[in-house]
Formats: C-alpha cells, sequence, structure tokens
C-alpha cells in the first residue's frame, strides 16, 4: 500500500492530502500530463487518472496520456478542451507560483502544516503529523 494510504489510514479526520501541479521545465511531458491531471479532476477522476499515469512516468507521451484516458472511461472530446482550457493553464501556473515561494525545486516535495518533509517514510510522516498535532493542541 502507498504510503500516503497508510498516512491517512492511520490518521481518519486528522490528516488531509492537498495536491499541487509541479511540472518540471525539465521534462518534456510534464506540463501536459499536469494539465490532463487537471482535465481528469474536473471530470472526477483525478486520483486514479494521477496514479495510472504516475505509474508510467518514465514512458510520458502523447500515446501514453491518451492510453490513460481511455482506460479511464473519459471523453474524448470534453478531455481535450478540459487539458486545452484556460483554467487548465492557470491552475498550473498558480501551483507552480505556489511551490517555488515555498522553495520547491524537484517533485515529489512534502510539507505537513507547511513544514518540508524530508523523511518521506511513514515512520517520517508519522513523526511530523505527531508534532504537528501536538502544537495544534486538543
Amino acid at each position: 500500500m502507498p504510503v500516503l494510504e497508510q498516512v491517512l489510514e492511520r490518521n481518519p479526520g486528522q490528516v488531509k492530502v492537498v495536491f499541487k501541479q509541479f511540472p518540471l521545465s525539465s521534462h518534456a511531458f510534464a506540463d501536459k500530463a499536469a494539465r490532463a491531471s487537471i482535465a481528469a479532476h474536473r471530470m472526477g477522476k483525478f486520483w486514479e487518472f494521477h496514479d495510472l499515469l504516475f505509474k508510467h512516468y518514465n514512458k510520458l507521451n502523447d500515446q501514453k496520456i491518451e492510453e490513460v484516458r481511455t482506460l479511464m472511461g473519459l471523453d474524448a472530446e470534453q478531455f481535450k478542451r478540459e487539458m486545452a482550457s484556460g483554467q487548465a493553464k492557470a491552475r498550473v501556473a498558480a501551483d507552480l507560483r505556489t511551490g517555488r515561494g515555498a522553495g520547491v525545486r524537484g517533485t515529489p516535495a512534502v510539507f505537513v502544516n507547511g513544514k518540508f518533509l524530508r523523511n518521506r517514510s511513514l515512520n517520517g510522516f508519522q513523526q511530523a503529523i505527531d508534532d504537528a498535532l501536538r502544537k495544534a493542541g486538543p
């Protein structure tokens, strides 16, 4: 089971995952993949789409994005419109600004209550969560 799923399972009602796009300029298809995942989000399938696409991050291209869209059963025309929309582009740009402002230089980058998490093991997550909960008080 992926670490994030374990974190959520161990901390029901106490942890919320917020995903931000941060397509790396060194990756030719990162921006397109980011906009594709936003399109999938607008069609109700973000995490499923994200997870499938991420499994193939090293083979990312137009064909792989289309394959994942087809596997997810997302309407081709709506998907294309959503991907090309100004909203998708603005969301990616806003997320990039947020990430840069927080000091993100690469992916994945994880924060717990605004604090950068270096140890992304289950124990590292849990320690950061426990610390944040202690500071928040009862």
